[in-house]
């Protein structure tokens, strides 16, 4: 499949990509080709540049006469949720985590029980959160507790912002509690001294990977597994080290349909084919191959051997998203304090 090749490049044209699109025209063209926006965040981009492809081809067979065109638009999850609440015209979202979808149903935009409308609590590719390391791993950190080290410079984006930050911060703050002895006390300095050995907060995931591989800053990357893995193995496998923590957190990033936009673009048809689609085997087989884990689970154990073995917990374990959001990324929540401490 192309898309390995544009993996292999990403890095360099992903600083002009980010971002919601502007101005983009949703008039339906004189020969029925329909036009949907999928916003989405920032490690998904080669991701969807090839289910685009191949979910167009899909619908022209189906739909004789008529044909669609997939535009994606990529960056921080929290950013993007708010380029939506903002009048993009998103006929899709794709977001990093649940609870930038329900601020979208909040607003209006979608209804609320969005996320039973589609299999596996609208989320069809899962990931979770590791370690990438510079060749050889010459700092020798192996969990969550060498990240605080003296020597060690971590390099992870703004939980503001990105919502791969935010699945950082739990993965790091769910391991704290998880420790013998652990407690919310003892989580929040463990955040605490994390956030200190930082030395820049990118907005997007995408920027926080390009910091740590173009411009070399940093010793560890806090990263999706997808972005690891392609970084390890397609773009410097000999640069770059995965280190799987002990413990780590389920990622699910969910998807759906735009209820409010698609209603006024006549697009609701196809954008519900286009979600349906992403749960196909053939689209499953496309997230496996960007190191996204498939949820069909026939996909999943084809694919086993490309993802390593991790033990996980969800968010769900944490208060689910609601309750996480409020406390620790709101107004003088828990990242709030940690930062000005």
């Amino acid at each position: 499949m192309s898309g390995l090749i544009s993996r292999r490049n990403f890095l360099g044209a992903s600083v002009l990509a980010g971002g919601a699109l502007a101005g983009v025209s949703f008039r339906h063209a004189q020969a029925e080709t329909l036009r949907l926006l999928n916003v989405s965040y920032d490690p998904t981009r080669e991701l969807y540049a090839d289910i685009n492809k191949v979910f167009a081809a899909s619908y022209a067979k189906s739909h004789s006469g008529s044909s669609v065109f997939v535009r994606t638009s990529n960056g921080g999850s929290g950013a993007q949720a708010r380029s939506v609440l903002e009048g993009s015209p998103a006929d899709i979202v794709t977001l990093g985590l649940a609870y930038d979808i329900d601020v979208l149903a909040q607003h209006g935009l979608l209804a609320t029980d969005w996320q039973k409308r589609l299999p596996h609590n609208s989320t069809p590719f899962t990931s979770t959160i590791v370690f990438l390391v510079r060749k050889g791993n010459p700092k020798h950190i192996q969990d969550w507790a060498d990240l605080i080290r003296d020597d060690v410079k971590v390099i992870t984006p703004n939980p503001k912002t990105s919502g791969g930050a935010r699945w950082n911060y739990l993965a790091a703050w769910g391991w704290a509690i998880h420790q013998p002895g652990g407690s919310e006390a003892s989580a929040r300095e463990y955040l605490k001294a994390l956030f200190k050995h930082v030395p820049v907060l990118d907005t997007g995931a995408r920027g926080a990977t390009n910091s740590f591989v173009q411009r070399g800053l940093g010793d560890v990357l806090l990263a999706w597994e997808d972005e690891a893995l392609l970084a390890a193995r397609d773009i410097g496998p000999d640069q770059f080290d995965i280190v799987v923590p002990k413990l780590t957190i389920l990622a699910e990033p969910p998807v759906a349909v735009v209820d409010k936009n698609v209603a006024q673009h006549g697009t609701q048809a196809a954008a519900q084919a286009y979600v349906e689609f992403l749960f196909t085997p053939e689209a499953q087989r496309i997230g496996a191959e960007h190191y996204f884990r498939p949820v069909d689970p026939t996909v999943a154990a084809e694919s086993a051997s490309r993802f390593p073995k991790v033990e996980t917990f969800d968010v769900a374990s944490l208060g689910g998203w609601s309750v996480v959001q409020k406390k620790h990324f709101g107004d003088n929540g828990v990242f709030d304090q940690i930062s000005q401490g």
